[in-house]
């Protein structure tokens, strides 16, 4: 199952909604794809770093937004039947990107989507996360230059 998908279509300006976000993050342009975001100070290991929020969308609602031509999307799915929607009410964690040895992880907690640090992440560090799209969905090639790189951001087994 996709964790986490996009579209190409970029916004105008993004931003990290400070709400939502524990440390001090940004949003700049990243060598992975497009836009990343980035640790402006550092991050102990095992901490919440920010939480992936947006619309509430259920099964038919998602495969509606994700047909939809010209729209933004950034869906995560929370559970079997609901998917969060980043390009709608946003906090700005979705636009971290894709890694194959990311430094963040995703935990749900009562219906929260959570990224926590997996180690100290230094400031000036871009926060990767590894999407797991399923290996039967449509293969995306990876980008995000690690030597644990496995080619794709699918999983392959």
């Amino acid at each position: 199952m996709a964790r986490l998908g996009y579209s190409t279509i970029t916004p105008e300006t993004p931003e990290i909604n400070p709400r939502h976000a524990a440390f001090r993050l940004e949003i700049k342009e990243s060598g992975i794809h497009r836009y990343g975001v980035y640790a402006l100070e550092a991050i102990p290991a095992n901490r919440k770093v920010i939480e992936y929020t947006g619309e509430k969308l259920n099964r038919q609602q998602t495969k509606e937004r994700q047909n939809q031509h010209g729209q933004l999307v950034y869906m995560f799915t929370l559970n079997s039947y609901w998917a969060i929607d980043g390009a709608r009410g946003g906090s700005g964690a979705e636009y971290i990107n894709h890694s194959c040895d990311p430094n963040l992880e995703t935990r749900i907690l009562k219906e929260h989507i959570l990224f926590m640090s997996r180690r100290e992440i230094h400031a000036g560090e871009e926060l990767t996360l590894d999407y797991r799209f399923a290996k039967d969905v449509q293969k995306y090639e990876c980008r995000c230059g690690s030597p644990k790189c496995r080619g794709t951001i699918n999983l392959l087994s």
